[in-house]
């Protein structure tokens, strides 16, 4: 089981991204569970997962995100934004599982 979290602004275009990494799931067969938060949900989120994926529109917070993910021993990427953009679930979903080796 690997637990996965979006990172993005509000959450709503982030929702549908994970909506299609859930059936990319689904259809591989692979455990997850994926959520999407707000910014200011990251601090209470990132114990509870194993993998944090920044959404293009807070690409900005990053380097911050990514330091903190360290100090928990969560891996932490940043989603393609062609890949956000089309809503491309099945690659955004290989991207985490990739991170988390």
């Amino acid at each position: 089981m690997i637990k996965i979290f979006l990172c993005c602004a509000a959450g709503m275009s982030t929702s549908m991204v994970v909506n299609k990494m859930r059936q990319a799931a689904q259809h591989e067969g692979i455990e997850a569970e994926i959520n999407a938060y707000s910014i200011s949900a990251f601090e209470t989120e990132v114990k509870r997962n194993d993998v944090c994926l920044v959404a293009p529109q807070v690409k900005y917070r990053y380097q911050e995100f990514s330091k903190r993910c360290q100090e928990e021993n969560v891996a932490c990427g940043q989603i393609d934004m062609m890949h956000y953009g089309i809503m491309k679930g099945k690659e955004i979903l290989q991207q985490a599982i990739n991170l988390k080796g």
